[in-house]
């Protein structure tokens, strides 16, 4: 069997509460949830999920791998909304302005980006 992609591991200083975010964010659920470890996923058959494993330091600087998630064009603006009322915040990594993604943190700090949906996009 080739190799595939089983989690995506996100370092966290309060595993309950980023898990409650993401799953919330996603509209996945929690499917384990132990003293260290939290895994939340669409349901337990999904081929990847997200899993959360505790550190003790927080981040202190930019993401080198972050997650870019996606609506329709005509649901982005509330979607943001909800993200920012569950939870997330604005970031600034360096952006221009001009830019077709908005750049937020979780409650954590974890930058990820909001995008057009890939049928809006040409070329």
């Amino acid at each position: 069997m080739p190799l595939a992609l089983h989690h995506i591991v996100i370092d966290a200083h309060d595993l309950p509460a980023l898990a409650r975010f993401w799953a919330a964010a996603l509209r996945w659920r929690i499917l384990s949830e132990r003293e260290r470890e939290v895994v939340i996923g669409p349901d337990a058959h999904a081929p990847v999920g997200i899993c959360f494993m505790p550190v003790t330091d927080r981040k202190t600087v930019k993401n080198r791998l972050h997650l870019d998630l996606t609506s329709a064009a005509e649901d982005r603006d509330a979607e943001i909304a909800r993200l920012l009322a569950l939870g997330a915040r604005r970031a600034d990594v360096g952006q221009s302005g001009e830019e077709s993604w908005t750049v937020l943190a979780d409650p954590e700090g974890n930058e990820f980006c909001v995008v057009r949906p890939k049928t809006t996009l040409t070329g």
